[in-house]
């Protein structure tokens, strides 16, 4: 192992961009994006995408701001230990942790169905391409981290260029050069199109559920601030990308629902939302251009979207790791890096629970449902924890004095830009069962399975609160020094904290 116990900054611009869109373009564009516009009309999908698109702007400013002052592997954990309170650092590092964890054993499950569909890979059953994927992206992520930024470099490549494929066929089959028929904007008024709902409640609740699914979409974004501690220029490259997320959600997400609703009528019973292959939009608009090779086209992309999740979430949970280990939040062993950089006692340690997860997932899928739930709420978590920590951050910096021309990067509308985030987030947690909060609807199981995240972080952040004592970090006393490296808990003044 390095004796500096430090990780390399290897990571070029083209990485930082491509990790950046890579991270909010997948399978929520792919296959749910059309479940959106079947339940909230044309127009209900882009007004949800679009305002959730707003919210993930302002905590990547946010995010911005903080990860070129304080470049760092674990970002928004060791932000919050720093601004907030030790405690939510380590309730959100390892909440976070779990959620990538469960993920990538998600996802080398979701991949090994997903290559069945050509009957020519049957040789080998479901299980077996699962060890195989995740081999792979294990063999992948103990290599440096410039090839953790190479592969993510073609994985996000290929789902731009289908992207970009997509918008202009799109186009041609809406002018009816491709596809045989002019269609303009038809489908935008069929039925109840473009708000679906019949009133205005009715359309509201169709609205909170594209939240929903925008929320969980975008979710990915913030590994921009995770990669911060391996980028070779981060006060030049993490603004960059943070700034073209807003742009690229618009363009990706905004127009390509855009075409698909122009295309596809909400009516369309194809227009299933991710039920299968052959049912995502973008098939059905390849299909109706006159694409024959539509679903295995993008059966390919969805695959490689699924293995590029996978490869940046023991990417992800290996870092917050190794960070957490050298905050104190985790044992020391887990801060430990080889020569390459790569911190192999993290990894190592990651890769284990996500074999015991995919058996657990294999032998007992009862209990695997509960253990997908736990971690649902994560990513809307860990956005809060964002907004929590800038908002903190900043208002150290004008309680201390401090000259905000040392920020080489500014978050737009501050305080807005937190608080707004912080309240809509909110909100999309609270708003997750429907049926309960507009309905009065109440089902213990459906409910138990879609708040059981929030326990979860509560039981990380009440133990680390009753065992170390902790409280707010008074503003005055908030470390805004931008040296990398934290001291383990134990030398943090706890007398500051309490």
């Amino acid at each position: 192992m390095s004796n500096n116990n430090e990780v390399q900054r290897l990571l070029k611009p083209r990485h930082i961009s491509m990790i950046a869109i890579g991270g909010c373009i997948g399978t929520g564009l792919f296959m749910t994006s059309g479940g959106a516009i079947r339940d909230a009309g044309p127009g209900g999908a882009l007004l949800g995408f679009l305002i959730i698109g707003i919210m993930v702007f302002f905590l990547m400013t946010s995010l911005g701001e903080m990860a070129t002052y304080l470049p760092i592997s674990g970002s928004f954990s060791t932000y919050a230990t720093r601004f907030v309170d030790p405690s939510l650092g380590f309730a959100l590092g390892w909440n976070y942790w779990f959620n990538w964890v469960i993920t990538v054993a998600a996802d080398v499950s979701i991949a090994a169905s997903v290559i069945k569909y050509w009957a020519i890979f049957d040789f080998l059953p479901g299980w077996g391409w699962s060890l195989v994927f995740l081999a792979l992206i294990f063999l992948l992520n103990t290599l440096s981290v410039k090839v953790y930024g190479e592969s993510e470099y073609w994985f996000a490549l290929v789902k731009v260029v289908t992207v970009v494929l997509f918008l202009i066929i799109g186009v041609l089959t809406i002018f009816g050069i491709l596809g045989g028929e002019y269609i303009g904007l038809k489908n935008f008024t069929t039925g109840e199109a473009p708000f679906l709902g019949g009133s205005l409640s009715g359309s509201f609740l169709t609205i909170l559920g594209v939240f929903l699914v925008a929320g969980f979409s975008f979710q990915g974004t913030e590994l921009v601030g995770i990669t911060a501690g391996e980028s070779e220029e981060p006060e030049k490259t993490i603004p960059r990308a943070i700034k073209q997320v807003f742009w690229r959600i618009l363009i990706f997400y905004i127009l390509s629902i855009f075409v698909i609703g122009l295309i596809i009528p909400y009516t369309n019973p194809n227009l299933m939302g991710g039920d299968s292959i052959s049912k995502s939009p973008f098939t059905l608009v390849f299909e109706n251009a006159g694409l024959a090779f539509a679903a295995s086209f993008m059966n390919a992309v969805i695959l490689s979207s699924i293995l590029s999740a996978g490869n940046s979430g023991m990417y992800a949970s290996t870092r917050m790791l190794y960070a957490m280990g050298k905050d104190g939040l985790a044992s020391r062993k887990f801060s430990e890096t080889n020569e390459k950089g790569v911190p192999i006692p993290s990894l190592l340690a990651t890769f284990v629970v996500v074999v015991i997860i995919f058996l657990v997932e294999r032998v007992a899928s009862g209990a695997y449902e509960y253990i997908v739930a736990a971690s649902g709420l994560t990513g809307f978590i860990a956005w809060l924890g964002i907004a929590i920590s800038h908002y903190r951050f900043r208002r150290a910096f004008y309680r201390q004095n401090k000259d905000l021309s040392v920020l080489k990067y500014k978050a737009m509308w501050f305080p807005f830009g937190p608080i707004f985030a912080f309240m809509l987030c909110l909100f999309v947690i609270i708003g997750q069962d429907t049926d309960l909060i507009l309905r009065g609807e109440f089902e213990l199981n459906g409910f138990l399975i879609t708040y059981m995240g929030i326990p979860i972080f509560l039981a990380f952040y009440l133990y680390h609160k009753v065992k170390y004592k902790t409280k707010k970090i008074p503003l005055e006393q908030v470390d805004l020094s931008q040296a990398h490296d934290m001291s383990e808990y134990e030398k943090i003044d706890v007398d500051t904290v309490k």
